[in-house]
């Protein structure tokens, strides 16, 4: 093998290496996102912790990007889109916040894993990725497990799960209207628009349940939301720059650990056995989906899939 492919195929796996690192910390700081909301909500209004959140991010995120000065970046081919793309992501994230407030982390966030499953399904009427037999099997044994996970009629059940519910499907759509906007918008712009619109949606709700915090704690854990989901983001997009986000799917499911170590250090929660069988149920039904969709079938009526290979990626939560 010729020293210059040797070196390229180095310099690819040196790239792999650092996005799968940089999509680990991704999570981490998901996971301490979701931690720090879920302390501030045991004394604040969970809609105060996603308003501050909400602003703060894109107050933080406008000082990068500076758009009022860089060319460009306010222009969109589709504002009904980009606002409608913000609003499932400003439903999900309150949402969220607010069955933090009752739910352990581990569960929360397993049912959140239901989001790639939903996306599977709706990717075909909107997006024409239609999936054969055993795309829609894994689907339903993905359900089973959220369904393990809730136990719908069983005494460990809290309403708050069908807000989790709520976040996995407003996230699933915010996914197929972002791979709607890539062919039309900038990243930079598609960020702006989320900010700024989720921004818009939340200043009004500040005004109706702000509490001044007293304790210093609360204020720092509220900074800490800001601060953990904007760099979140940031090492998102980074971790994309070095490999495909094919690549990348997989190492999402690493939240589950991040938050159950933070859930049992912070909040002393210890995930019972229904919700480590269910989130396992779920996370195998994911990446089952993940490989069909990386794998081209020879015989697609052999395999019951469709003639066309499947494109659908995994959706993940993006608050």
């Amino acid at each position: 093998m010729p020293d210059e492919q040797i070196a390229l195929r180095s310099k690819e796996r040196r790239q792999t290496l650092i996005g799968v690192a940089l999509i680990i910390g991704t999570v981490a700081c998901f996971a301490a996102l979701d931690a720090s909301a879920k302390w501030v909500n045991q004394t604040t209004d969970p809609l105060q912790t996603a308003s501050v959140r909400y602003l703060g991010s894109f107050l933080l995120v406008s000082f990068f990007l500076n758009p009022f000065s860089r060319r460009g970046i306010l222009k969109t081919q589709s504002l009904k889109l980009q606002c409608g793309r913000a609003l499932c992501l400003t439903i999900a994230t309150f949402c969220n916040f607010a069955a933090l407030r009752y739910l352990p982390l581990t569960e929360a966030t397993s049912i959140n894993f239901a989001s790639p499953l939903i996306v599977t399904l709706i990717a075909g009427p909107l997006l024409g990725e239609w999936i054969g037999i055993r795309q829609i099997g894994a689907v339903v044994v993905g359900f089973i497990g959220v369904l393990v996970i809730t136990r719908p009629g069983g005494e460990g059940i809290h309403p708050a799960a069908l807000l989790s519910l709520i976040t996995a499907g407003s996230n699933a759509l915010y996914v197929v209207t972002t791979r709607l906007l890539t062919a039309r918008d900038t990243p930079e712009t598609t960020m702006f628009y989320t900010g700024f619109v989720g921004s818009i949606l939340a200043l009004p709700i500040l005004f109706f349940v702000w509490t001044t915090p007293t304790d210093p704690r609360v204020w720092a854990a509220m900074a800490a939301t800001v601060v953990f989901g904007s760099l979140g983001h940031w090492l998102l997009i980074l971790a994309h720059r070095f490999a495909p986000a094919s690549t990348l799917a997989p190492f999402f499911y690493v939240q589950l650990v991040w938050v159950a170590l933070v859930g049992f250090m912070i909040f002393g929660e210890v995930p019972d056995g229904w919700t480590l069988i269910g989130g396992t149920i779920v996370i195998a039904s994911g990446l089952y989906l993940l490989y069909q969709g990386r794998v081209k079938p020879t015989d697609p009526a052999a395999n019951g899939d469709a003639a066309k290979p499947n494109e659908t990626r995994l959706g993940t939560r993006r608050e």
